[in-house]
């Protein structure tokens, strides 16, 4: 968890609580066992749960009665979505999801859509908080990632410590979401916290100096 003012802290009142869950990324006939974060942005009060991964327990244990407003998926691959609606059974939340990315939420949880569709510059507002969905496609066609006013990106599955997010996968591309990344992400200020779907945080000054090893590396 972070809290109060300083680096790599959450302005004062509110919080970032992370929470890490392992299970199985399955995609193309393959399985594969992961460690995902999920990100619950808010304060003492209500929340956002970004990406509800694997288990809902957890996520619930870290909510800790507070008022989620909604939960929001960064993209649609199974691992960021399994327990999404478990979790809004749990604590009587809507699902957003881009909905570019809805064939990969119904390959997961058929006949039950999410609530609500994520769209470019919508701003989400709870306790305190105020996050800017960006579309960020690429490794997905309806992957996004969220921008608050206070230096902290949750950037799901398009930015990681040391390059974006793999693209060897159906519905995804490398040369989009190198786009993404090189107009959307790497605008933004230097010192951008950037909170991933998976791993250790970076910041967007750490990123920026490598896009071209990432464009001739090809991944």
């Amino acid at each position: 968890m972070m809290a109060g003012d300083g680096p790599g802290g959450a302005p004062e009142g509110k919080r970032i609580d992370k929470v890490t869950t392992s299970g199985i990324f399955s995609l193309d006939g393959q399985d594969f066992e992961v460690e995902d974060n999920i990100w619950v942005v808010g304060n003492d009060e209500e929340v956002f749960v970004i990406d509800a991964a694997h288990q809902a327990g957890p996520i619930v244990e870290a909510i800790d009665g507070r008022r989620v407003v909604a939960i929001i998926c960064t993209h649609g691959h199974n691992d960021h979505i399994n327990a999404a609606v478990d979790l809004a059974e749990a604590v009587a939340a809507p699902i957003a999801l881009h909905p570019d990315d809805r064939m990969l939420w119904d390959e997961v949880h058929p006949g039950r859509p999410p609530d609500s569709a994520l769209a470019e510059g919508d701003m989400l507002r709870a306790g305190g908080v105020a996050l800017e969905v960006i579309h960020t496609p690429g490794h997905t066609p309806g992957g996004v990632c969220l921008h608050d006013c206070a230096g902290h990106l949750f950037g799901g599955d398009t930015l990681f410590k040391g390059g974006p997010g793999a693209t060897g996968r159906k519905y995804s591309d490398f040369p989009t979401i190198i786009e993404s990344i090189r107009s959307k992400l790497l605008e933004l200020p230097e010192d951008t916290i950037v909170h991933p779907g998976h791993g250790d945080d970076t910041t967007i000054g750490t990123e920026s100096p490598h896009l071209q090893e990432w464009i001739d590396r090809g991944h």
